[in-house]
This record gives structure tokens, sequence and C-alpha cells, in this order.
């Protein structure tokens, strides 16, 4: 994702990504934060606050449901913004509509239990502070081709949506 990012987007990403916790003072020294897996999420008091600030204080924070997390998501989050509401976004949200163009929103990467990928963010004073993709799993495309074997048209779908994603990170 990065070396796709700095050769498309002419970004100048580090090559080597760099692993946070959700509690470090590390985590504002990132613009952006990724975060997937399968199953339970669970913030701490301390990964609560230390998110809040960091999402208030400018910090964009993009969740990849790679199986099995939303109630947890939508759980823990609550935690973060008791306020706010996860909001599924429109096809004509920017994030889609960076470098490259989906205009049937976020595309549908990795195949789980048969639903349509759907994309919802938590804004703050109508800033998209919270990026949740929920069956698609970007990550999977994001890989080498060797780990998931996916066709290239897949693969390079989740590279564009990456990309725009990284774009509208840094132009918004």
């Amino acid at each position: 994702m990065i070396r796709y990012c700095n050769e498309n987007l002419n970004t100048t990403i580090a090559t080597e990504p760099v692993t946070v916790e959700v509690d470090s003072k590390e985590l504002f020294n990132c613009a952006l934060v990724h975060m997937t897996g399968h199953g339970n999420v669970y913030f701490s008091p301390s990964d609560v606050e230390n998110l809040r600030l960091y999402l208030m204080s400018g910090g964009f924070l993009h969740i990849d449901d790679n199986y099995g997390m939303d109630v947890f998501v939508r759980r823990e989050m609550k935690k973060v913004f008791p306020d706010l509401e996860f909001v599924e976004l429109p096809n004509a949200h920017p994030i889609y509509h960076q470098q490259y163009s989906f205009d049937k929103g976020i595309p549908k990467i990795h195949e789980h239990d048969n639903k349509l990928p759907q994309a919802f963010g938590l804004f703050l004073d109508n800033r998209l502070i919270c990026y949740y993709t929920y069956e698609t799993d970007l990550g999977d495309g994001w890989e080498d081709t060797e780990v998931h074997n996916d066709p290239e048209l897949i693969r390079l779908k989740a590279l564009k949506m990456g990309a725009n994603i990284i774009s509208y990170v840094f132009n918004y």
C-alpha cells in the first residue's frame, strides 16, 4: 500500500509501517492510523482518552473490519465519542473521488458472508475523523499477492481505494 501510494500519488511515506499502541504518545506522530483484525476490540480508559485527544487534535483513524469486529468497533468507539454515531457515507462523498473514482462507493475485496460492502464515518464538527470499512476487507488487497491470491483487478481496486484514503487525509 505504501509503495503504491509513493509510486502513484507521489507521496514520500516511509516504506516501513510503524505500529503504535492506542495509549501511546507516539500516536500523535501519525497523521493517519489504520486498525484491522478479527473479532474483539477493547479500549482501556487510557486508550479511550488518548484516542479521543488524537482524533480531536486532527488525527484520522481508518478501521478495516477484517472479519467479526463490527459489534466491538461500535461499542469501543462509543466509549471514545459517546455522542457521535457512525453514519453510512454516500457514494458521492469526496473520499471516493480523489485520485480514483469509485462511483459505487467502497469496493468489495474479500467475501465473508455474502453481504454488501459498507463504509461509515464518525464526524466531529463536520470533519471525518474515523472511516470504518465493513464487509470489504481492503487490507487483503494491500498485502503481498501470494498472501490471499486475489486477482490483480481486485488488488488494484483495494490499492486505489487505499490511495484515495491517503489522499483524502492529506487534502481535507
